[in-house]
Formats: structure tokens, sequence, C-alpha cells
């Protein structure tokens, strides 16, 4: 079996997988309503406004540790005959808590205060936020490197 890692290699799969993830986060942080969601796509803001393209390269930094933290959920998935976007939103909780232990620890390693104060205050949130876009990963995997 190809590990998420493996089938990202490729160069045409991984800039395609990448565009969706940007457009993922982009639709999820746009569909948030209330208080909650205008102080997520006021940090969000905050975020894209580091410099141009910054959340592109973000996603584009962290989707190897993205792939190999998802990578047992993904084996899960295959074992259990399941499409990811399936499986995702059934362990949507496990989900979340893989791609959060890569993003703290990349928050916790910044250099960047505007990027860990935005990291900070958005993180408490974040959770439910995650579990929410699961399927939607799930599915975009299945696409790139299912």
């Amino acid at each position: 079996m190809t590990t998420l890692l493996e089938a990202l290699q490729d160069d045409a799969r991984r800039a395609a997988a990448i565009d969706d993830c940007v457009a993922l986060i982009d639709g999820e942080v746009a569909r948030k309503s209330g208080l909650g969601g205008a102080a997520l796509k006021m940090g969000y803001k905050a975020v894209q406004g580091v410099r141009p393209g910054f959340v592109r390269h973000v996603v584009e930094a962290l989707l190897p540790d993205f792939a190999d933290a998802l990578e047992p959920l993904h084996e899960q998935a295959v074992a259990a005959g399941k499409p990811l976007d399936t499986y995702f939103d059934n362990h949507r909780g496990e989900v979340s808590e893989a791609l959060l232990s890569v993003t703290d620890a990349k928050a916790a390693e910044s250099s960047n205060s505007v990027v860990k104060g935005a990291y900070k205050r958005l993180r408490g949130g974040a959770k439910k936020h995650v579990e929410e876009a699961a399927p939607g990963l799930g599915a975009l995997l299945e696409r790139h490197a299912g």
C-alpha cells in the first residue's frame, strides 16, 4: 500500500493537493458565522497578511508532517475498506488531534510574533473547526493520494 506521503511526492499531485487544501481552508473560514466566526476570520486575515501566499506556503511546508500524522488513520481506513472522507467523518476527533499536534509543534517553534499570537488566540476553538473540515480533508486526500 502506498502511504499518503509517498503518493504526494509526485509534483503534480502535490501541487493539486496544496491548491485544494488552501481552497478547503479558505472555504471553511468563509462559512463560519457569529462571534466565533468573526474572530476566526480576523485571525485568518492577520495570518494571510504576514506575506502574500503565506497560507499556501504553510500548507506546502506542513504537508509532509500532516501526511505522516494522518497515515495511521489512512491505514485504518484502508483496512476497514472505507473511503477517507467517510472514515475521517467517523473519526473527526482523531483527525483533529493528529493535525493539531503538528501545528502546535510548529507554532511553538515559530519566531513570527503575528503568527504565534494569532495561533494562540485561535487554538482554543481549533479542534472544533478541524473536526468540521475532516470529511472534506478526507475527500481531498482520497482524490490526490488515494
